[in-house]
């Protein structure tokens, strides 16, 4: 519960401030022309509202709504999500949205988009800053990659030290080397000590290569013990730190990645069982381990999630990270360049959106709230608060009526034409946007619950 309420104050505090910051972008634009703002809330206020004021003297009404969908100013003069028509029906007044120049009325809509932009790349730059970059070269993993049967059929090994490609060296184990792989046509490796190259199609789709279980690559894992529970299935056998493990039932274990792809299919057995005796066979294994001086074999039954009890050494413990160092001029061009890259990637991946296997990969609050960390961490509080803003802007512009780039379409072509789209044409291109935004929230928080629920 305490992991849940975590990165539920994590993710309701980015959506404040990116909410507040998108909607401020809005406000600015629309105070330097002389538009009238109504009203400013953080997260929509349909039916009632937790707080709201209106200063004296004022125009507008500010406000938190109830509902944390995201959150709107409503500017004078404009169709927008409040959908207030009978304000379109009065006479054009100097203080109103309609009645300003084109780029004017551009560039508030524009103004939340380009607020979220640039938060992105300021927040990155202050995370270089602050925190450096560090990370983990990864041809200085040298215990090398655990591959999937897909990879090994390309040509890897168990065992290969992962370089680069012929576009670029790998920088850090992600998605990004995903990426690189999915499109390369050469990945260089090393293997037993000795350069090499694997060659490959250079459209491998990059979603079914981390959704396959196992994944089509992994850093390789020693199954050596590091810690062990205490009360666990482990401390009762007597397993102790140092140890190897050797085989489940039988089955050779070669690295700790072996030992989970094998527990892995005992879950198959568990989600399947119809009786306590059942799931009582798909938890009780046979388990072989040991050191230089001894070796043990015997039957043990594990948790119900299917948990031994013992800790292996991560990645950051396996090697000696990187860390390169920012002075504070030097973190806002590379600043710039990381967000750039991170909006670069997350529009190439957009294609596997429109697959059938990207539709499932759809996620709402509970996928983007499961991103955070467990434990507050304010590197990667920032980090992902960053890349929210980077995805908020990307989608804000999209040409679909309702978000600001549907606004921004309608103005390039009112520029073009020298022709304003009817204001009933307006309203009803609100309402189908709307009900696209609808529809995609609720498939994509139905993914979610289909996902806790086990069937997907």
């Amino acid at each position: 519960m305490e992991v849940f309420l975590i990165r539920v104050l994590q993710l309701i505090l980015a959506l404040t401030i990116l909410v507040f910051l998108h909607e401020g972008g809005h406000f600015f634009f629309a105070k330097l022309f002389g538009v009238r703002v109504e009203k400013f809330y953080i997260f929509f206020d349909w039916k009632f509202s937790l707080f709201k004021f209106k200063p004296k003297k004022s125009d507008t009404e500010y406000g938190i709504g109830w509902i944390p969908l995201g959150g709107y100013c409503k500017i004078a003069g404009m169709i927008d999500e409040s959908f207030d028509t009978e304000q379109m029906k009065q006479p054009e007044q100097p203080w109103e949205f309609r009645t300003k120049p084109t780029w004017q009325r551009l560039l508030i809509m524009i103004g939340g988009v380009l607020v979220n932009f640039l938060l992105a790349l300021f927040i990155y730059s202050q995370i270089l800053f602050w925190w450096g970059d560090s990370y983990i070269p990864v041809k200085d993993m040298t215990l090398g990659m655990k591959f999937n049967q897909e990879a090994k059929s390309y040509g890897f090994k168990d065992g290969d030290i992962l370089v680069g490609t012929e576009k670029r060296e790998f920088k850090e184990f992600g998605a990004n080397l995903y990426r690189d792989i999915s499109e390369a046509h050469r990945v260089d490796i090393i293997r037993d000590g000795k350069p090499m190259s694997i060659s490959l199609p250079g459209e491998i789709n990059m979603l079914n290569m981390i959704k396959a279980d196992p994944a089509f690559v992994r850093p390789l894992m020693p199954a050596v013990v590091d810690s062990i529970i205490p009360g666990t299935p482990a401390a009762k056998i007597g397993m102790q730190k140092g140890d190897k493990i050797l085989a489940l039932n039988g089955a050779p274990i070669d690295s700790y990645n072996e030992f989970t792809d094998q527990l892995g299919r005992r879950l198959d057995m568990l989600m399947t069982s119809k009786s306590s005796a059942d799931s009582l066979k798909a938890r009780t294994v046979v388990i072989a381990f040991g050191n230089d001086a001894r070796t043990d074999t015997t039957q043990v039954v594990l948790t119900p999630d299917l948990k031994l009890g013992f800790v292996v050494k991560n990645v950051m413990g396996l090697y000696q990270p990187k860390t390169v160092e920012y002075s504070f001029l030097e973190s806002i061009p590379a600043g710039i360049k990381y967000g750039w890259n991170v909006l670069a990637s997350y529009v190439d991946d957009m294609k596997y959106v429109f697959t059938a296997e990207g539709a499932k990969s759809l996620g709402g609050f509970g996928a983007i709230g499961s991103l955070f960390p467990p434990m507050w961490d304010w590197y990667m509080f920032w980090k992902m608060t960053a890349f929210l803003s980077i995805i908020l802007a990307f989608m804000n512009i999209l040409p679909i009526p309702a978000l600001d780039g549907g606004h921004v379409l309608f103005l390039l072509y009112e520029m073009i034409t020298r022709r304003k789209p009817s204001e009933n044409f307006m309203i009803k291109a609100e309402y189908v946007g709307f009900g696209l935004l609808i529809l995609l929230m609720v498939a994509a928080n139905l993914n979610d619950i289909l996902r806790w629920l086990g069937y997907m």
